[in-house]
């Protein structure tokens, strides 16, 4: 195996892990790591909020069906979409009150989650890490 296939398998056996233990972490609160992204996306869109593409292209990991997860969201009272405008095609989705009280009750939880995974490495390890990642990304 070479040093470059290594990274790779570390990298994604980081992110596995990652991601799971971060999913149960959000387990209790009725919300998967795809829906938590979501209400994220919307708190940072304000209240003109954003259109299926849009949240689609920001979405951390592609998700084969935003409207379904959308349509999930809304069924939860996390988000509301709306058809105004003269093109009734154009949807815009927006997060509700509802959504943003789960998604305040969640940093803390993210917050916890992160520090408790990554307190062990200084700032500047942290921002290593963070710049290493960032290049490869630029690279592929």
């Amino acid at each position: 195996m070479t040093l470059c296939e290594e990274a790779v398998l570390n990298i994604a056996r980081t992110a596995a892990i990652f991601e799971h233990a971060f999913s149960q972490a959000l387990k209790p609160h009725g919300i998967t790591i795809a829906q938590y992204n979501v209400l994220r996306i919307l708190r940072r869109a304000g209240t003109q909020g954003l259109c299926r593409y849009e949240i689609g292209e920001r979405l951390i990991r592609a998700v084969p069906d935003v409207t379904r997860l959308l349509d999930r969201l809304e069924q939860m009272g996390l988000i509301a979409r709306d058809r105004a405008g003269a093109d009734r095609r154009f949807v815009t989705t927006c997060i509700t009150s509802a959504g943003l009280d789960l998604l305040c009750e969640l940093d803390t939880v993210a917050r916890d989650f992160h520090h408790r995974w990554l307190q062990d490495l200084t700032a500047d390890e942290l921002q290593t890490l963070i710049g290493l990642l960032e290049r490869v990304r630029r690279t592929g």
